[in-house]
């Protein structure tokens, strides 16, 4: 386990600040690729009529899963403290399983890549990497 230095918290807010105003759509774009690539991940969302990508659905959740990111970066000195009620949410719940927090982790970062290919650069990469590393184990905290 890589724990966050000073110098990857910076790399990831300033990374967070050029496209966090976009983050509704990206997490409408990194849902959309989590259901496609990984369809067990549909079971959570049975009750929703569709699970296609760009249906409502699909953009409202992937918006707030990023509006959850975006939080986090905010938090990021205290994730399992910051987190904490959204770990409680997801453990006792809504029942998921936290090895899909890293699944999605990685859908972030590849939609992160598609989107800003100028900007996601290596040491982007590694800090964006960890942060999402650390806020998977921030999320499955109670699972513990």
């Amino acid at each position: 386990m890589t724990s966050l230095t000073a110098k990857d918290k910076e790399v990831v807010k300033a990374f967070w600040a050029k496209v966090g105003g976009s983050a509704a759509e990206l997490g409408s774009d990194a849902l959309a690729r989590l259901l496609v690539v990984y369809p067990q991940t549909k079971t959570y969302f049975s009750h929703w009529k569709d699970l296609s990508p760009g249906s409502a659905p699909v953009k409202k959740h992937g918006a707030t899963i990023m509006n959850g990111v975006s939080d986090a970066v905010g938090k990021i000195d205290d994730l399992t403290g910051g987190l904490l009620s959204l770990s409680e949410l997801h453990a006792f719940t809504l029942r998921v399983d936290p090895a899909n927090f890293k699944i999605f982790a990685h859908n972030i970062l590849v939609v992160l890549a598609i989107n800003f290919p100028d900007d996601f650069t290596p040491s982007v990469h590694v800090a964006m990497d960890k942060f999402l590393a650390a806020l998977a184990r921030a999320l499955a905290e109670k699972y513990r």
